[in-house]
């Protein structure tokens, strides 16, 4: 570890907190139907899209009705991907002649892109037209980042209202987080990035001839507009096979931090608008901290792990020294542009905030260094997580650390002003068992299925992390892979695509009906007796509820995986 590694480290969660109050309160402006600087460019189409669709602006919809309105769109989005995908070879702007995709691969990529996994078992300059890159993977980006964040919102309005038997409107604010901010940013770093040396452009593919006197086929098109939703939107899809690490989609340093600090901007501000809407923005900061607390011990034992390279090498033979020494760490699977510094907080921050998009190759890490990405995604989409998911995450979270709160001094438990009651509970609990269970069941299936086993690169205990790994992935809609195992197969490409349904689903709907019960609830004054949910003994709490609810959990897989992969390498053997 270095001091200018740590300094940039600094710098960027420095960026994160600058942004939470600004743009916190923008977004909060956006949902409540406020004016703001936009507003006179953007009103007009907003109105427009309404009159065209035939929605109500003004009415407010019952948590159920918003929650079948979300499945609807989400269904007919995974429809017309799917149908894309399949014709890719009969659709415009193809100048490669790629073929439709077949059946399974279809399936996994419109269920990946519509639950916002963005999981990529193919290459995409080698296997995507333009007219599918644009009309498929783009829009779905926008639409289910904002379908992420609607949720969200629904959500904090069932803590903040009282009484009441709606939760808003999914079309309007599906409607307005698109226009007002998804489009106008990631017009602006499109820009940006175009200017950084990032292609946007509809030419076909560039033949070079390399100084070796070989030829080189240099894909082009449109990836600066695709680039700037997938991290913004904590999408991830890569317009290119090797994602952020390809130095057409990430050229320099800057276009490297400004997809970071992208990545986390929403879920960061976020926090705040829970803040301002509950009435009390120190709830926010509280969930924040909270957020902030497991980023940073991840980023910094990410660092670590990484900077000490494999001991293996520090035992050779002098004569064998020569070439074979990390210096200055682990490089393997990293860009030299990037380094190992820059190389594990991009792999900290797109798996704490459930993006995906990749600057380095995961499965290159030590056993620890790529322990800590898997972590962050066992730990359930709560590390700021994908845009809306990381705070409805969290606030499931919240409910079940306040509830252990009431049994401990019994008490009925309070949060925001609400009685966390029975149903709120089990609806927590719901969406908390769920994921563990596709998780380590399908992690069990495939590590005794010979035909699921040869998908996997290296064997003992990394290729069960393998395995283990792309499970998590699926399942908290994050999308990164240890790229040593071979997704494209029936086997993963099913069972994929329903982890990724599981993960997704079957997490927004108990939210949503958590946001319908407490909507209807009054509320509740505090008093003396009231557990104050803003200060440090209540951070220490969800802290210690979030890592014990994981480790009880999933210790063991890790254990499997990871831990007794880094005592093996302790001892000589390497996989």
């Amino acid at each position: 570890m270095t001091i200018n590694g740590l300094l940039q480290i600094a710098v960027f969660c420095v960026l994160i907190v600058a942004l939470v109050k600004p743009l916190g309160g923008y977004m909060t402006k956006v949902f409540d139907g406020q004016r703001t600087f936009l507003s006179p460019v953007l009103v007009p189409l907003e109105k427009l899209i309404y009159r065209i669709c035939g929605v109500r602006e003004k009415e407010d919809q019952h948590w159920l009705v918003y929650g079948v309105a979300m499945m609807l769109f989400n269904l007919a989005c995974f429809a017309s991907l799917y149908a894309i995908l399949r014709l890719q070879a009969y659709l415009p702007w193809n100048p490669r002649g790629f073929a439709g995709m077949a059946p399974d691969l279809a399936f996994n990529t419109a269920i990946s892109f519509t639950t916002n996994t963005n999981w990529q078992n193919y290459g995409g300059e080698s296997t995507l037209s333009y007219f599918s890159q644009m009309a498929g993977l783009t829009v779905h980006n926008f639409v289910s980042g904002a379908t992420g964040v609607a949720l969200a919102v629904a959500l904090i309005r069932g803590f903040a209202r009282k009484q009441a038997q709606a939760v808003g409107n999914f079309w309007v604010d599906l409607t307005r987080c698109t226009l007002y901010i998804m489009l106008p940013v990631c017009f602006v770093a499109a820009l940006f990035l175009v200017w950084q040396g990032m292609p946007q452009n509809m030419s076909d593919y560039v033949q070079a001839t390399t100084i070796e006197g070989a030829q080189q086929t240099i894909a082009q098109g449109p990836v600066a507009s695709q680039v700037a939703i997938k991290v913004f939107g904590t999408n991830g899809g890569g317009f290119f096979n090797a994602n952020a690490a390809h130095p057409y989609e990430n050229p320099t340093a800057l276009s490297n931090l400004l997809q970071m600090v992208l990545i986390f901007a929403i879920g960061a501000g976020l926090t705040n608008v829970f803040g301002r809407m509950v009435g009390n923005q120190r709830q926010g900061w509280a969930i924040f901290a909270v957020m902030g607390v497991l980023f940073v011990v991840g980023a910094l034992f990410c660092y670590w792990a990484e900077a000490q390279g494999n001991p293996a090498y520090s035992s050779l033979p002098v004569d064998q020294l020569a070439g074979s020494l990390q210096a200055g760490g682990n490089m393997e699977g990293k860009e030299v542009r990037f380094g190992t510094a820059n190389s594990a907080l991009f792999a900290t921050v797109t798996t704490a905030a459930s993006c995906g998009a990749v600057n380095a190759m995961h499965d290159s890490f030590t056993a620890l260094g790529g322990m800590v990405p898997l972590i962050n995604m066992l730990l359930g989409e709560v590390i700021i997580g994908g845009v809306g998911a990381g705070l409805y995450g969290m606030l499931i979270f919240a409910i079940i650390a306040v509830f252990i709160a009431g049994l401990m001094v019994g008490r009925t438990p309070e949060y925001v002003g609400k009685k966390i009651e029975a149903r709120e509970v089990k609806m927590a609990m719901l969406a908390l068992l769920c994921v563990p269970l596709v998780v380590l069941g399908f992690t069990a299936t495939a590590t005794i299925l010979p035909s699921a086993l040869k998908s996997i690169l290296n064997a003992g205990p990394h290729g069960f992390s393998e395995i283990f790994y792309l499970f998590t992935s699926s399942a908290a809609n994050n999308g990164s892979a240890f790229g040593g195992i071979t997704g494209n197969t029936p086997f993963y490409n099913t069972t994929g695509a329903i982890t990724m349904f599981v993960g997704r689903f079957f997490i927004i709907i108990p939210a949503m009906a958590i946001a319908g019960s407490l909507a209807a609830k009054r509320l509740t004054p505090p008093s003396a007796g009231t557990f104050p949910t803003h200060g440090l003994l209540f951070i220490a709490l969800l802290l210690g509820v979030i890592v014990i609810v994981v480790g009880l959990t999933y210790f063991p897989a890790l254990a499997l995986g990871p831990v007794v992969e880094h005592l093996m390498m302790l001892n000589g053997q390497l996989f």
